[in-house]
């Protein structure tokens, strides 16, 4: 049945959707229910969707906007506070895999066929992991920003550089040339220097010229993330690197939280494409092949173990770091079936040989799953028998899990007249609140003098809720909206403290209400207190009043040019 490109994608999100819902009733990963739908429906299945190219070519924009969102989400300060333990692991698991995997296929006399290096493919294409589902899961879980988040984001960083390196050097691989690596690492310093350079010198500038219109914003953001993965692409260079590279580039700049609040959902959309794309290309199932999947995944399974576990182990990291870290390695990255296309092509790789590295990525996608979601309970059983071999874990202080520092728990929720009010009064009144808070506004006049005084002050739209999820407003003990309904863009003071309550159940919420009618509406919502401006300027009014009928009103002005005297506010 032909179809076109817009009827096999309808056909996949349904089929996704479907197997999701299944899958959440049941309880099981999401993304094997996309696995699933994609092999069910795909030509092994039920035969709706006979070729995958236009699923494949649009799903391939998921790839990109997933490591751009990766990119701006890394913390560069903090991943290299973790640099010894990623650089040491990733070149201990690099190497420690392709020699175990060489060794591996020597030692058992696996014959090669048509392809003299289909144990060196093999290996390379164990190596990498799948950043796509660990990335997904973990953020899922929240857990992308732990000592074991950073962990396996570094360490797979690292892996991609080497896989891509291996490309490079690959055309030459009959007789291998110093020459040929050495371009591929100026390559991407090329690719660094040139993204590092447009993001310092070039790119602040135009932001703030958009900075007000929030959608300007995320579409020059996207604008960036496309550019450097061309680029990428145009220096024979993975476009998802590129991407990655754009992403960590702009990573410092202030309005990186919004852009990543609002690329996310456009992010899971081709994510979820991708996925079914994959369940699309599973092969019918086949015992020799199979055979070949399984052995490759317990190959898999141990090499992460002992190129992981054990490394972090010896850096001191203990057990529960090492193990976790492993979890999250598991899955092979579909660019392991990308590489054995490749040897395949150039006649390096036994044609045979894709159908079980289709089915190791597929048996380990299912089990990485579950081990990532699983991971804490899993550990908890493992702890028993890592006591027992003499493997005590080190305290989570020693390990760097612990993180002491105090986080902001006040959380401002956009900031105008009445908000630089408060905050002149939180200064003069009570300074140790200052510590504590938190503004979220996307005025870059405001940010900027925030930053400047010492606050802590997020670029991003209140109304997104991805935006306050992104923030830490979970974490938060008491939030503030001080703005009005008039002001306030694409919501209202009822809504914003629904999905505020949605967030963080437990946090004081102070709203603003201008209608008396709202006051009950707020408290129905969920807020705590409810301040309404109109009684306080209608206080303030009564008070002037009194003032003239005393003739006293020109005392009274006095005064309040007193108060005005040494009030230097944000917004004057």
């Amino acid at each position: 049945m032909e179809h076109s490109p817009l009827t096999d994608i309808a056909i996949c999100i349904v089929a996704a959707w479907l197997f999701g819902v299944v899958a959440q009733v049941l309880r099981q990963p999401v993304l094997l229910a996309y696995l699933v739908a994609g092999y069910v429906i795909g030509p092994q299945g039920l035969g709706y969707i006979k070729e995958d190219v236009s699923v494949e070519s649009i799903s391939g924009i998921g790839l990109v906007l997933l490591l751009f969102v990766i990119g701006l989400e890394i913390d560069l300060k903090r991943v290299l506070g973790s640099g010894r333990a990623i650089l040491v692991t990733a070149l201990v698991q690099i190497l420690g895999t392709v020699v175990l995997g060489l060794g591996l296929v020597w030692a058992s006399g696996l014959p090669q066929g048509t392809g003299r290096f289909t144990g060196l493919y093999l290996a390379i294409a164990s190596v990498v992991s799948s950043t796509v589902i660990a990335v997904k899961l973990l953020g899922d879980k929240r857990e992308l920003d732990t000592l074991a988040g950073r962990l396996t984001l570094g360490i797979s960083v690292i892996q991609d550089i080497a896989v891509i390196s291996f490309l490079g050097l690959q055309p030459a691989l009959d007789s291998p040339s110093a020459a040929v690596v050495l371009g591929t690492f100026a390559r991407i310093g090329l690719l660094i220097g040139v993204t590092l350079g447009f993001s310092r010198f070039v790119l602040p500038t135009l932001f703030h010229r958009v900075a007000n219109l929030p959608e300007l914003v995320v579409v020059g953001a996207l604008a960036w993330c496309f550019i450097i993965a061309a680029l990428a692409n145009k220096l024979h260079l993975s476009s998802e690197m590129g991407a990655l590279v754009a992403g960590v580039a702009i990573s410092t700049f202030p309005y990186h939280l919004d852009v990543t609040a609002k690329v996310t959902s456009l992010r899971d959309f081709f994510i979820t494409l991708f996925f079914v794309g994959l369940g699309l290309r599973i092969p019918a199932p086949e015992i020799g092949p199979v055979g070949l999947a399984v052995a490759l995944c317990g190959f898999v399974v141990v090499s992460r173990v002992l190129t992981v576990m054990v490394p972090l182990r010896l850096l001191g990291l203990g057990n529960r770091i090492g193990v976790l870290t492993t979890l999250n390695l598991m899955p092979i990255s579909e660019f392991a079936l990308v590489i054995i296309t490749l040897g395949i092509k150039a006649n390096h790789v036994d044609p045979s040989v894709f159908a079980s590295a289709v089915y190791a990525f597929f048996l380990l996608a299912v089990i990485g799953s579950y081990a990532i979601n699983g991971s804490d309970p899993l550990f908890r059983a493992l702890e028993p028998w890592l006591h027992r071999v003499g493997l005590r874990d080190v305290s989570a202080t020693a390990s760097g899990e612990s993180e002491t520092r105090d986080k902001p728990d006040i959380y401002l929720l956009g900031f105008s007249w009445t908000a630089s009010s408060l905050l002149e009064e939180i200064e003069k009144r009570n300074p140790s609140l200052l510590p504590r808070l938190v503004v979220i506004d996307f005025n870059p006049e405001v940010h900027r003098r925030l930053s400047q005084r010492g606050v802590h002050a997020v670029w991003g739209d209140i109304a997104q809720r991805d935006t306050l999820e992104h923030a830490g407003l979970r974490d938060a003990k008491l939030i503030l909206c001080t703005l009005p309904n008039i002001v306030l863009k694409g919501t209202t003071n009822v809504r914003l403290v629904q999905l505020i309550r949605s967030l963080n159940p437990e946090a004081a919420i102070i709203a603003h209400a201008e209608v008396l009618a709202d006051v009950g509406r707020l408290k129905e919502a969920g807020a705590t207190y409810v301040v309404v401006a109109r009684l306080g300027e209608a206080d303030e009014f009564l008070s002037a009043i009194d003032a003239a009928t005393q003739r006293l009103l020109p005392d009274k002005f006095a005064e309040l040019e007193r108060r005005l005297a040494d009030r230097t506010e944000i917004i004057p």
